[in-house]
């Protein structure tokens, strides 16, 4: 189980840390440093490895093709730089119960499934671009965005 101060990260976060050419490089670099400086517990999922090798594998306006040994070596990486939650029986259970609470239907499971992950294995926290996609579940988790959003001045 992870610590209190434990945070899950998305796999954007990773997906932009990656490519160099990416607008949020930067930040998703700036932010797994800071992190990491700060010993916080870094946690990813079985599901976002899976969706680290599909999104970079998909042609890029931003690199060129990546070969698969390069993908298959970052893998091994982030397993041993992060903690790995399972997904197994109990993810599954509470997705299911996530689902029968949150109001959720297509692509929206996946992202139901990492807030199932983080619950099951007490990571409270979420790093990731896509803010939106996991408004839903703030009574569950709370969600770290990767590039804060100013609001329009008045």
């Amino acid at each position: 189980m992870a610590t209190d101060d434990a945070v899950f990260i998305d796999t954007n976060v990773l997906v932009y840390a990656k490519l160099s050419m990416s607008p949020f490089h930067e930040a998703a670099q700036r932010w797994l440093e800071r992190l990491q400086v700060q010993q916080t517990e870094l946690w990813i999922g079985r599901q976002t490895l899976r969706e680290y090798l599909s999104a970079m594998t998909k042609p890029h306006t931003l690199t060129a093709q990546i070969p698969i040994p390069l993908l298959i070596q970052d893998v091994y990486d982030f397993a041993e730089r992060f903690h790995v939650a399972e997904d197994g029986e109990r993810v599954t259970a509470r997705l299911l119960s996530l689902m029968s609470e949150v109001p959720v239907g297509g692509k929206q499971v996946h992202d139901t499934n990492i807030v199932a992950t983080m619950l099951v294995h007490d990571i409270p926290r979420l790093l990731t671009h896509n803010v939106d996609d996991f408004k839903r579940f703030a009574r569950y988790i709370k969600v770290i965005p990767l590039v804060q959003v100013s609001e329009p001045r008045m």
